[in-house]
């Protein structure tokens, strides 16, 4: 499987715990999603309306050799928050081709399948799809540089 090695990183830790230690390790996750930096507005980013909860993401492809990322989440969505983050902190900063690259269905190896419904799950394949769809549709130019909404 190709992904980056943050990712690798996130989906290892995940590998080490077993079943409830899953779901505590995705909520530390939750906790440590990062800010949305001062110049962006939720208003100003994309919704991913297959989450169950409410999520808002922004693709930065300026510099194709370090994208950023950045997400919105309520702090009642932990799961959703979750997944968000274990996407920040494994792909925010890599290069476009390097999350291009990366499986669809990555986040199976996570291990959460018994324990999250696969309607949430597909919520984070649902972010890593519209990542994919803004990068490919960025060909280097400054993606989300226009506030786009829906899909």
């Amino acid at each position: 499987m190709t992904m980056p090695a943050p990712l690798a990183e996130v989906v290892s830790d995940f590998a080490e715990v077993q079943g409830q230690d899953k779901l505590r390790l995705l909520l530390e996750f939750a906790e440590d999603l990062p800010d949305l930096p001062d110049e962006l507005e939720e208003a100003a980013m994309e919704p991913v309306p297959e989450c169950q909860s409410p999520l808002f993401l922004h693709v930065d492809a300026r510099d194709p050799e370090r994208v950023r990322l950045y997400f919105s989440a309520p702090p009642e969505a932990p799961t959703t928050r979750g997944f968000a983050s274990i996407l920040a902190a494994g792909l925010d900063g890599q290069s476009a081709a390097d999350i291009l690259a990366v499986p669809e269905d990555f986040y199976t190896d996570l291990g959460l399948a018994a324990l999250i419904s696969p309607l949430r799950l597909r919520g984070m394949s649902a972010m890593l799809a519209r990542i994919k769809r803004r990068l490919r549709e960025s060909n280097g130019a400054p993606v989300g540089s226009t506030p786009q909404r829906g899909a």
